[in-house]
Parts: structure tokens; C-alpha cells; sequence
């Protein structure tokens, strides 16, 4: 038997403190549906990601962003089988298979709040009203891991500038989609649903900021958000909302759900700082997915030039 002691445990694999107990919830939960629908869903459900994904849609791209990185990407294989999605399991490893039957057409997203121009978009007018550009970008999950991703998308602050965001308006909130018949994690109290997401008002006008519709020039996956998702890589990535239905403009900072969850341990702002150590954990290391070795972690994930202007006269060790 082999017994791992504390510093053989990779960040990984360590549970968050409220996410442990909550699950006592969720194993109760399972135990009343009882062992005959789990053998059915388990034997006649779940298949390999292979076997369960549809065939990918081809996305066209205006351009490639001079944001992107010419670091190595990580591959498509590995970006769409090793998934945070706590809305389909808090297995890394089960939501490339369960959200297979994530219906994403028809799908609409409310742009509302503090805005002169409300609207609610068909997913599919929203993304042939934008350019689709590709940018490669590092995303970092505050356990210590990170990936490549050529991501699709378009700018989020072109679609906030439709919309005339009012005066009064300082931040953006985000909500994912809440269907617990085709997201079974939210049927059980692992974190408040549905999920919840918030930028600052200039956070989301940065350039980096994207809503991303695709990855490898192809939609997206549904275990990687689909049909479109946040993304802001010089934030940890929890922070980078998937499958959005709700876009608003509001006046006071908007609860996360993970800063709900633990405050102590997921602020709002969850900017990558190595300087920062998260309660249970060192943050100053990462290990890119598909890598043995470890490399030192950068500040604001290495986009500071773009970013760091953002925070001037910030205590980022208060706001973090």
C-alpha cells in the first residue's frame, strides 16, 4: 500500500475545504437514488469522450491576435479531458463524458443591467455578429496546474460597447446556465448554483479579456464551456466562467461563487500572484499539463504589461 505523505500531494489533488464537506452531501445524495439508476447511467450512459462527442464545427477566423503566445501548445486531447466543471462532477476526468448531453442550440444570452441597450441574443447572431480571432493564451488554475489554449472568440469589451454600459455601472457579472436535468453536479450542494462570476468594469474592457466560442479552430467543447465562455488568462481559472446565459452591468461587486464558497481562499479579483500564497498551498510554482517539471509562476500569469496598470495603488495581498 502506498501512503503519500504531505508534500508527495500535488495541489491536484487536494479538495478544497469547502467543497470536502459539501460533499458528504453529494455521496448522500447518490446513496437515495439508489444503486440501480447509478448502474444505469454509469453502464448505460457514460462512453468514452471519443465515442460521445459529436463532430466538431469548423469555425472561420478573421485573424490571428497579437496577443497570442508563441509558447507550445497543449493538446486538444488533453485541453478536452482534463476539465474543472464542478456544474457536471468535481472529477477532472468525468465532465468530458457527462456534458455530452448538454443541449447548447437553441442557447440565448441576456445582455441587461445597467445598460442603455438591453438585449437577449441567439448564440448563433452573436457570434457571426463578431470576428472570430485566434488567441493562444496561458490559462492557470490556482491548484498549480496550467495549459496553452488557442482559444476563438472576440473581444468582451466589443459586446459591452454595444450595449452603452450607464455611468452608475463599475462591474459585470456572469451566470452560467442552471439545468440540474442536464448538469447533474447541481443537483447537490457542492457550491451555490447557479454558478456566478464577476470582472470590474475595466477588467472587462481590457483587450485581453475574451468571450471564447472555440479552441483549435473548432467550437467548443462542451466540457470546456460550450457554447461560450470566459476567458481572462491573467486570472486563475475558475474565474473564466463557462456556458454563459447572463451578462450584466451593475453598480456594486457582484458575490463569486467560489468567493462564497471560501472567502478566505478564492477572492474576487484571483489574480495569478506568486507573491500570494493560497491558505493551503504555495502558489509560486505550476506545472503545465503534459510536463513533469515545475516552472516559476509570473506575475498576472506573464501578461503585466497589459494588465498591471489596472491594480496601481492596490494592496494585491488585501485584494486578492
Amino acid at each position: 500500500m502506498l501512503i503519500k505523505k504531505q508534500g508527495d500531494i500535488a495541489p491536484s489533488e487536494i479538495t478544497p475545504k469547502q467543497v470536502y464537506l459539501n460533499r458528504r452531501k453529494f455521496m448522500a445524495g447518490a446513496a437515495v437514488a439508489g444503486a440501480a439508476a447509478v448502474a444505469a447511467h454509469y453502464l448505460g450512459e457514460m462512453r468514452s469522450p471519443t465515442e460521445s462527442v459529436e463532430a466538431a464545427t469548423s469555425l472561420k477566423i478573421s485573424r490571428k491576435s497579437e496577443f497570442s503566445t508563441s509558447e507550445k501548445l497543449t493538446p486538444k486531447n488533453d485541453i478536452s479531458s482534463y476539465n474543472n466543471y464542478y456544474e457536471f462532477s468535481t472529477d477532472k476526468y468525468e465532465p468530458a463524458k457527462l456534458a455530452q448531453q448538454l443541449q447548447t442550440r437553441p442557447w440565448t444570452v441576456e445582455i441587461g443591467g445597467l445598460v442603455k441597450t438591453k438585449k437577449t441574443v441567439d448564440i448563433d447572431a452573436l457570434i457571426s455578429g463578431f470576428a472570430q480571432e485566434e488567441r493562444i493564451y496561458r490559462l492557470r488554475c490556482v491548484e498549480g496546474w496550467s495549459m496553452v489554449i488557442p482559444w476563438v472568440g472576440f473581444p468582451l469589451g466589443d459586446l459591452l460597447k454595444q450595449v452603452e454600459p450607464q455611468g452608475k455601472a463599475k462591474y459585470v457579472k456572469f451566470t452560467t446556465k442552471y439545468d440540474p436535468r442536464q448538469m447533474p453536479g447541481q443537483r447537490y450542494g457542492v457550491l451555490g448554483w447557479p454558478y456566478i462570476e464577476g470582472l470590474r468594469l475595466d477588467e472587462a474592457m481590457n483587450p485581453l479579456a475574451i468571450l471564447a466560442t472555440g479552441l483549435y479552430g473548432e467550437e467548443l467543447p462542451k466540457q470546456d464551456g460550450a457554447p461560450i465562455r470566459l476567458v481572462v488568462p491573467w486570472k486563475y481559472g475558475f474565474k473564466s466562467i463557462k456556458s454563459i446565459v447572463k451578462i450584466e452591468l451593475v453598480e456594486k461587486e457582484p458575490t463569486s461563487t467560489w468567493t462564497a464558497a471560501a472567502p478566505n481562499e478564492y477572492g474576487f479579483y484571483s489574480n495569478v500572484n506568486p507573491n500570494v500564497d493560497h491558505p493551503r498551498w504555495s502558489q509560486k510554482e505550476e506545472r503545465r499539463i503534459g510536463e513533469f517539471l515545475k516552472r516559476d509562476t509570473l506575475m498576472f500569469n506573464g501578461y503585466g504589461d497589459q494588465v498591471a496598470s489596472l491594480y496601481n495603488g492596490m494592496d494585491l495581498k488585501k485584494y486578492f
